[in-house]
């Protein structure tokens, strides 16, 4: 009994309020009448598509393929390969004949001709026979004549200038102008530097340094006590500001976002949560519904049409099909056929006269080539003039035949 007491009513879940619970089922149920017709619509195009798809759609798609095969692809093809093909090898061979082997022959039989035997051959001749002897008798004026002339004249010329310039040039630098500049410039101006400006740099040194460290502890001292000063400043308004932002914040969670968080988590989350659940448990209850009046509607319209239907079409359309396809398409296809075939030996048989009725005009104007007369044995020459045979059917033999002499020419 006590397990009794403590058990929880039925669609009562753990962690959920007892409202949740209570409302639950008239929110489902509420859920359910709205999407039912959503879903009898949707279940309803879906099958609607399927069989569009089955009956219209394929075969359709099929047929346009077939005709887009038939009138796009197959001409385009023939024409490819046809026209365009054979159009394209004399545009190609049209365009080398025109462009390309004129060029060749030019280069061949003119512009390489002309290059050799009137450009280059008569180079390479001047070259061997002119420059060649011309360079190397100019090389042997320079190496054997000029060059020696030249380096005496330079080996002149160069003891000219170290006679006439650099010698003296090199004594007034020596012995006069060195001198004066080391005894009349350097010596008294390092005297100068060493005896007066030193001992003046150094005093002058030792005061600024004793000024300086005067002016420097004092200078410190002033920069301690501010820095001491502002950081305490600085210290109290971060701790005023930590306050402050602080006292804020604890303002905003307890005014606004605890609220809210109290709305999103015991209000917003449980009604969503239903409100989802609840169309998911409407949608699939439609979905059985649903279906199951597709089935009854399926059933009634077999009964009402597809079995009236089925029966007319094995009771009455197969047997009718059946003695028409029997007793009148085949024999008139047999007839058609006949007829076709009988057409065709016909044609045949009249292609074969006209065609020998040609062959025997031809051959009583001419005359048959020798060994293949009509109408004599084989192997048996026609009459001729020595000849005592006789064939009815056989064209008496000229005695200038126009093809010639055919035994003459065997023999």
């Amino acid at each position: 009994m006590d397990h009794g007491k403590h058990q929880a009513p039925q669609g009562y879940e753990p962690g959920e309020g007892i409202l949740t619970t209570l409302i639950r089922i008239p929110v489902r149920i509420v859920v359910l009448v709205l999407v039912l017709p959503a879903r009898m619509i949707w279940d309803a195009l879906t099958a609607l598509w399927h069989a569009a798809d089955r009956v219209l759609l394929r075969p359709l798609g099929r047929a346009l393929l077939r005709l887009l095969d038939t009138l796009v692809l197959t001409p385009l093809a023939w024409l490819y390969t046809w026209v365009l093909t054979p159009l394209g090898k004399a545009a190609a061979w049209l365009a080398v004949a025109l462009l390309v082997w004129p060029w060749i022959g030019l280069w061949r039989y003119v512009i390489v001709p002309v290059a050799r035997y009137g450009i280059a051959a008569p180079a390479v001749w001047l070259y061997a026979h002119v420059l060649t002897p011309l360079g190397h008798g100019l090389r042997w004026i320079g190496t054997a004549l000029l060059l020696p002339a030249l380096h005496g004249l330079g080996n002149g010329i160069g003891w000219l200038i170290t006679v006439l310039l650099i010698l003296p040039l090199q004594f007034l630098w020596r012995y006069v102008a060195l001198p004066v500049v080391r005894y009349g410039l350097v010596v008294p101006v390092v005297w100068l530097y060493e005896a007066v400006f030193t001992p003046i740099g150094r005093g002058t040194a030792w005061v600024l340094s004793t000024l300086r460290q005067g002016t420097a502890w004092t200078l410190g001292m002033l920069w301690q006590g501010t820095a001491w000063v502002l950081t305490q400043l600085g210290r109290g308004i971060a701790a005023t500001g930590r306050g402050l932002g602080l006292a804020g914040a604890w303002l905003v969670m307890t005014l606004l976002v605890a609220p809210l968080g109290w709305t999103y988590r015991r209000i917003l989350t449980p009604v969503g949560r239903e409100i989802a659940a609840a169309f998911e448990v409407a949608w699939r209850i439609a979905g059985y519904i649903s279906r199951a009046v597709g089935r009854a509607l399926a059933t009634i319209a077999w009964y009402l049409i597809g079995a009236p239907f089925s029966w007319a079409y094995r009771t009455v359309c197969t047997p009718v099909g059946h003695f028409l396809r029997d007793a009148v398409w085949a024999p008139a296809r047999r007839a058609a056929a006949e007829a076709g075939r009988a057409a065709r030996a016909a044609l045949t048989t009249a292609r074969e006269t006209v065609r020998q009725a040609r062959r025997d005009a031809w051959r009583a104007l001419v005359g048959a080539p020798g060994g293949a007369r009509s109408g004599e044995p084989r192997g048996i020459p026609a009459r001729t003039l020595g000849s005592t045979t006789t064939v009815p059917s056989a064209a008496q033999a000229s005695e200038t035949p126009l093809g010639g002499d055919p035994f003459a020419k065997q023999g």
